[in-house]
């Protein structure tokens, strides 16, 4: 008899258990991103007290994506998006706009960040550079604003993305902060690049460094055959020392100017392309920054030489 009732006492305690279990995971945020750097900095944010749903599967172009009818049965699924909301996503406000969900929280990452002009011979008026996601300072200030704005939706759990939030963004303060003394007393005063496109501007302007040309008319759009030769002819006649293209997008190009000018070409990772992954973003802009430190470096010898 003893033996039975300890037996369902033990039954009741693991129903309650699993129970218990499923019902924690049931109110767990769901949290929707639109491009690779959002996974990374949810991610960051949250760790596993919440679900991230990518909008789109990995390997889509964001320049040229049409929206699914699977990306609205996914949007259904979320609690909450985070959107880059400037560009780039712009397949996914169309999405959210169909769904017509009042209830669903739209984040909008770059609300807090000082924002670049957009650079390009066809840009419009008033355009802005979306590739936000490619700065350290803009990457720390989304990665704060997006934990502000889960904290609101979880107050349960506000003080653990706060945290997380600061220590992601000290990764990034520290990764600056060896490459400027990495760079130390270099002389790179004038130093001029070029850009396929007009993706990097926030990377560069944290070291001092002005993109002095823009290579395609808008991104991902290749430049006639005009547009390329006055590309060229801007490059010689400014003394451009560098230019940067992207690491994952072929630029048939890109060649061509090298060819004509002898600038010497290093790639940035433009972080949107790939696998959904925890660590994208930190791994690519250290790769990115020590890209642009060895461009620096490669500039400065070149003074160097010419002045001696």
């Amino acid at each position: 008899m003893i033996k039975r009732s300890l037996l369902r006492r033990i039954l009741t305690a693991t129903v309650l258990l699993t129970v218990s279990s499923t019902g924690f995971a049931a109110d767990k945020l769901s949290i929707g991103i639109t491009l690779q750097p959002y996974y990374s900095y949810v991610k960051a944010v949250v760790d596993d007290k919440a679900n991230i749903i990518p909008l789109v599967d990995a390997g889509f172009n964001p320049h040229n994506y049409l929206p699914q009818p699977n990306d609205l049965k996914r949007l259904n699924e979320m609690d909450a998006i985070v959107i880059n909301g400037i560009g780039h996503d712009d397949f996914a406000l169309k999405v959210i706009k169909a769904s017509q969900r009042d209830d669903l929280v739209v984040i909008e990452a770059n609300k807090e960040v000082p924002l670049l002009p957009a650079m390009g011979q066809s840009v419009g008026q008033g355009a802005v550079n979306p590739h936000t996601f490619v700065g350290l300072s803009t990457t720390i200030q989304k990665v704060y604003t997006i934990a502000s704005e889960l904290s609101k939706l979880d107050p349960d759990n506000a003080t653990f993305y706060r945290q997380n939030a600061r220590k992601y963004a000290k990764t990034f303060r520290l990764m600056k902060r060896d490459a400027m003394l990495s760079l130390g007393e270099l002389d790179t005063a004038g130093m001029k690049v070029a850009t396929t496109h007009n993706a990097y501007g926030y990377i560069l302007q944290e070291f001092g460094v002005d993109v002095a040309a823009v290579i395609e008319p808008a991104h991902g759009v290749e430049p006639s055959a005009s547009q390329l030769q006055e590309t060229i002819e801007k490059i010689r006649e400014s003394g451009i020392d560098v230019l940067f293209y992207e690491l994952n997008m072929p630029n048939r190009f890109v060649d061509t100017i090298e060819e004509a000018t002898g600038v010497q070409l290093y790639r940035f990772s433009h972080m949107t392309h790939g696998e959904y992954e925890a660590d994208k973003v930190e791994l690519e802009m250290r790769d990115n920054v020590e890209t642009l430190i060895e461009a620096m470096k490669f500039v400065a010898s070149k003074r160097a030489g010419e002045k001696a």
